[in-house]
């Protein structure tokens, strides 16, 4: 009976062991650099929370371009990676022929969505994040005026802008909302001089409150603001310590947890492929608070940004998703 039960728990930790040794994760980031302290970062802060946690080390990449990234892709999957989690639009059509060459490989899309049966697609509510983070802006700016930073000029970055400005509007019917994106290629994402050169555009035109959506070029429109004692806000990851007393908020977007999530399954043989959308419900998108900008949030403004939070959950707050018609009420 003894000799049968260490069998069996041999057998049991040669089958845990299999277990983790069939997770072999990668990751690879969308360009703008690893240590964006944006979203990025919050990618690899994902990755880092796993191995932590479970011991299970990781392979990443950091492209500079786009075929880079497919490059990318190709390689950890030909190499026995699994899974192996894209984050960047970018990464779309590479995920689409990848994915079909290895279909036995396990692949995560974040921002972007691929229709196959080896694929999880991430996607998150910009808008209601942005909206939340709109209303404090509103709330807060002085002048009535208040800025958006975008990183490329596409859809979804447009996402971001419309939320905000839709939340801007809810807290104060007339204000104005300047907005200006960084460029047309990948380079929009790391350009923190450019980020704030139209920074200070903004400011020189009256607002005092600019919402940065552009990855590390967020980083200048943070800087500058702060520089011209004016407030900014940050985006994906929490960049309220950045420039204490003056980023009035940021707009965090999980990203973390669609790479932490994507590992976890698939070490728990729990992986599920599909399209997973993350909005204020799921809380996959959320405004920060803590010690860095609680001075900058007064009560009434709390109570404000929180009761939009609950319609939005209630669903008798609906924010208009950019991308569904490629437009923004006014």
């Amino acid at each position: 009976m003894k000799k049968t039960l260490l069998s069996l728990f041999a057998l049991t930790a040669m089958s845990a062991t299999a277990l983790a040794a069939d997770v072999k994760p990668a990751l690879v980031y969308g360009t703008g650099g690893k240590f964006d302290k944006s979203f990025n970062e919050a990618a690899y802060a994902g990755a880092e929370k796993f191995k932590a946690e479970t011991g299970i080390d990781y392979r990443d990449f950091e492209p500079t371009g786009d075929t880079q990234g497919e490059q990318a892709i190709r390689n950890f999957a030909s190499k026995g990676y699994n899974p192996v989690v894209a984050v960047s639009f970018a990464w779309t059509s590479a995920i689409e022929k990848v994915a079909a060459e290895f279909p036995d490989t396990k692949f995560v899309l974040v921002d972007s969505v691929v229709d196959l049966p080896n694929v999880r697609s991430v996607v998150y509510k910009e808008e209601e994040g942005s909206y939340l983070v709109g209303i404090l802006a509103g709330l807060a700016s002085k002048t009535g005026k208040v800025g958006f930073v975008g990183g490329m000029d596409i859809p979804l970055i447009r996402k971001f802008e419309c939320g905000y400005e839709q939340g801007a509007r809810a807290a104060k019917a007339d204000i104005q909302v300047f907005q200006n994106m960084t460029g047309t290629t990948g380079a929009a994402w790391n350009d923190p001089v450019r980020g704030g050169e139209l920074t200070k555009n903004q400011i020189d035109q009256g607002a005092d409150v600019i919402y940065a959506a552009a990855g590390a070029t967020g980083l200048g429109v943070l800087q500058t603001a702060a520089d011209n004692g004016k407030m900014s806000i940050g985006v994906d990851s929490n960049q309220n310590h950045l420039h204490p007393g003056s980023v009035l908020t940021s707009m965090v977007k999980r990203v973390d947890l669609a790479v932490y999530n994507a590992y976890a399954d698939a070490k728990g043989d729990k992986f599920t492929a599909g399209v997973q959308a993350l909005g204020v419900k799921e809380d996959g998108v959320a405004y920060a608070l803590d010690d860095n900008n609680a001075k900058l949030i007064t009560d009434d403004m709390k109570a404000a940004v929180e009761k939009a939070k609950a319609d939005i959950i209630a669903g008798t707050i609906k924010v208009h998703d950019y991308m569904s018609d490629n437009s923004c009420p006014k």
